[in-house]
């Protein structure tokens, strides 16, 4: 879910996404793009918050975190996530990003409702 979710965001221009596990490989190119001081959103599935983790290993903090599992997701092996409630994190996050100033594509969230 935190796949789609993120694929999404950057779809719409909202955010760029970018390889988290590079960062936290320490690869060079990405670590570089991730410390030149733009925003940082991360999209955890659930408390171990690897992603989060990633960034920590570099010296690095998020804008801002979501930990799925928070918000009422629950971990299942081997089935497909729930596009429904995937859609409404979307939507919570996208607003969250805009509340924030976190992307100069939105001026806040009824943009990203008209472009659906």
């Amino acid at each position: 879910m935190t796949n789609y979710i993120a694929i999404q965001i950057d779809r719409k221009g909202i955010a760029d996404m970018s390889c988290i596990a590079g960062v936290g490989g320490n690869v060079k190119k990405l670590v570089n793009t991730a410390k030149t001081g733009r925003e940082i959103i991360v999209i955890d599935g659930y408390p171990l918050a690897c992603s989060k983790a990633c960034l920590s290993h570099q010296s690095m903090e998020p804008d801002l975190h979501f930990e799925l599992t928070g918000y009422g997701v629950k971990k299942q092996n081997h089935v497909d996530f729930d596009k429904e409630q995937a859609d409404e994190l979307l939507q919570m996050i996208v607003e969250k990003i805009g509340e924030n100033n976190l992307s100069p594509l939105l001026n806040n969230a009824e943009k990203y409702e008209t472009e659906n």
